[in-house]
């Protein structure tokens, strides 16, 4: 049986992480974007060799991508990003399909930072949206102490607004307590149950 897609998404500081662990607690198995990623990054991964190859700068001495060397060479060369994109969107979608072919479950998350900017909700059966107000987003982005307000702003200005996020999802969760987040999961995982036991009947 093919599992039912889950795309989860949702602007920075607003849960994502976390909800997708709640998800993980239920036995639903999860497919993070940002995690493959950096494992494609890292020294050895396939993604490491592929962008060494054009721009051997952006490889640090382990044969590991570096993020600021990559950053610099995107800030030189307008045309660098795209260049990378077109490398690392193949190699990130096959591991994505691997994931959904090996996947002995009812019900696949698949962890999408930029699901609506990137056109991914294609790929799913139904989209949940994480969401907390702007003052606590705020505070908890700036409390990981790796950001200021200007980093913030400029990747907020990337992203799409999170109330036209929640206008096109299926499911909102508020994350603005652990509790209420952990409820919201299990009503999300329980009506998908029954839709996928409806469907069969």
């Amino acid at each position: 049986m093919t599992p039912f897609r889950l795309g989860l998404t949702g602007s920075i500081g607003m849960g994502k992480s976390t909800t997708a662990a709640m998800f993980a607690e239920l036995g639903i198995p999860v497919w993070d974007a940002d995690a493959t990623v950096h494992r494609l990054y890292a020294a050895g991964g396939l993604a490491a060799q592929t962008i060494g190859a054009i721009f051997p700068q952006a490889v640090d001495e382990t044969g590991a991508v570096s993020r600021p060397a990559l950053r610099a060479i995107i800030a030189a060369d307008p045309t660098a990003l795209d260049r990378i994109n077109a490398l690392v969107h193949p190699l990130v979608a096959a591991d994505r399909a691997a994931f959904l072919d090996s996947a002995q479950a009812d019900i696949v998350l698949l962890d999408l930072p930029l699901l609506f900017e990137t056109g991914a909700e294609t790929l799913c059966d139904a989209v949940v949206v994480v969401t907390a107000p702007p003052d606590v987003q705020r505070a908890r982005v700036l409390a990981r102490g790796t950001m200021t307000e200007t980093d913030l702003a400029a990747i907020l200005a990337r992203q799409m607004p999170d109330a036209q996020k929640r206008a096109r999802a299926d499911y909102v969760i508020r994350t603005t307590t652990l509790d209420t987040a952990r409820a919201a999961v299990k009503d999300v995982v329980s009506d998908i149950r029954r839709r996928i036991a409806a469907s069969h009947a």
